[in-house]
């Protein structure tokens, strides 16, 4: 079941998160399925801490930008906005190099918070962090509604071109 409040593609999601701590870190939005959005990030000395593996900091940044993305996905983005929360992570194993795959999916979708779950797997497909992220969802504020109208229609124009 798509749980997505329009029928938004890959380039959406890439358009609104790549000008970011995303771009900063790497991480490129690689797929969007009815109820899953997908990242990876690479595991390089910008993303690692002084012992040479993934920095615990670096997971969290994928997670919170992957479940983030997807609970503004949920909404009408002309009324309302995910904001994070909290956040939390549990690091099971070390990732030294290669890239590392999260793949956020909603745990909860309320009309006021939503809990999102997501894994962050290693080349392998071993799984090395798992988190939780809860977002409040806020009514828009005036002067942010006229921007997210602008961008909403943008999109919405693309849409309709496909």
């Amino acid at each position: 079941m798509r749980i997505w409040h329009e029928n938004f593609t890959l380039e959406h999601v890439i358009s609104l998160r790549d000008n970011n701590i995303n771009k900063h870190l790497g991480i490129k939005f690689t797929e969007i399925t009815e109820n899953t959005i997908t990242a990876t990030m690479p595991v390089e000395d910008f993303t690692r801490q002084s012992r040479g593996v993934l920095h615990g900091g670096a997971s969290c940044v994928l997670a919170e930008s992957l479940g983030s993305i997807a609970s503004n996905l949920c909404l009408d983005m002309k009324k309302q906005k995910a904001v994070g929360l909290e956040l939390n992570a549990n690091h099971i194993r070390p990732v030294k190099s290669g890239l590392v795959t999260g793949v956020t999916k909603a745990i909860a979708l309320g009309k006021s918070v939503h809990v999102w779950n997501i894994e962050i797997f290693n080349d392998a497909g071993k799984l090395n962090c798992v988190s939780r992220l809860t977002t409040a969802v806020v009514d828009l504020k005036d002067d942010e509604k006229k921007k997210n109208i602008e961008l909403v229609n943008s999109w919405m124009s693309l849409i309709l071109q496909k």
